[in-house]
């Protein structure tokens, strides 16, 4: 739920915005993106852009909803094509993954900004994407990109419940991280890979899940999911054919992790420090 404060962290996050004057604005259709982008598109109008990845470890389902809001709005959209497996040192996937992610892609974004002669990109991380492991701010930070909605002291929640009252589709929509982060940090990472990642998620969800992870540990798929899925999955019939797909994608075992969806997940056998 939003607090007290959440109307006036939004006005401040809109007078921020509007001081920028002309903005490019990472899109990944998200909760966080899609409400920073329309917040973004009230306020400066046709000088925002849009800039989505189109890459494997981005589900189409993603970038297909990302342009369809695009389009609902008569927002400017630019896809860029940014496939992480290319870039070096990726595919091990090493702690910093996302860092060597993060760097790739807003490198491409800057070359559009460059070439619309804008200064400014800004992404959608919130106040609550702090304390956890996120190599990934740090390439924020580095490429001189914004943070409005950090910036603003805006949580999860309260851009939910803003989201809702504006009538946004994505007000509750199922958290998402992209496929690499269903792996193992050390676990090699490959499009064949991604691809049975992507199809098991897209079973669960086809079927009625709303939030779930399909965390991959070589010939076993070990599935996380909120209290609604685990009531699904008490259902002996539901359960044969999740474990009859999973073995024709090509996995041997599947199991369910007991504590259920979280994020970060993969962050709890690291023994890197994290800052406060």
């Amino acid at each position: 739920m939003s607090d007290a404060s959440t109307p006036s962290k939004y006005e401040q996050l809109k007078n921020h915005l509007r001081q920028l004057k002309r903005l490019v604005v990472s899109f990944s259709g998200g909760v966080d993106s899609t409400f920073l982008l329309k917040t973004a598109y009230d306020v400066l109008g046709n000088n925002v852009i849009a800039v989505s990845a189109r890459s494997s470890t981005f589900p189409k389902r993603e970038l297909d909803e990302a342009t369809a809001f695009a389009q609902r709005y008569g927002i400017e959209h630019i896809i860029v094509d940014s496939e992480e497996l290319d870039v070096e040192g990726f595919a091990s996937n090493p702690p910093n993954r996302c860092y060597l992610c993060k760097t790739e892609l807003l490198g491409k974004i800057r070359a559009v900004a460059d070439a619309r002669g804008i200064a400014h990109i800004a992404e959608g991380s919130n106040a609550d994407d702090v304390g956890d492991y996120r190599p990934g701010l740090q390439a924020v930070q580095e490429c001189k990109v914004l943070s409005p909605l950090r910036q603003a002291g805006l949580t999860k929640n309260e851009i939910r419940q803003l989201s809702k009252e504006q009538g946004l589709p994505t007000w509750n929509k199922q958290s998402f991280a992209c496929l690499s982060s269903r792996f193992p940090y050390g676990e090699t990472i490959t499009r064949e890979r991604l691809r049975r990642i992507d199809l098991a998620e897209q079973f669960l969800l086809d079927n009625g899940f709303r939030q779930v992870r399909v965390r991959f540990h070589g010939n076993l798929a070990r599935i996380e999911t909120d209290e609604d899925g685990f009531q699904q999955l008490a259902d002996r019939e539901l359960r044969s054919l999740i474990y009859a797909e999973f073995k024709t994608i090509g996995f041997d075992y599947v199991a369910l992790d007991l504590l259920g969806y979280r994020t970060g997940s993969m962050n709890e056998t690291l023994t890197i420090q994290i800052s406060p």
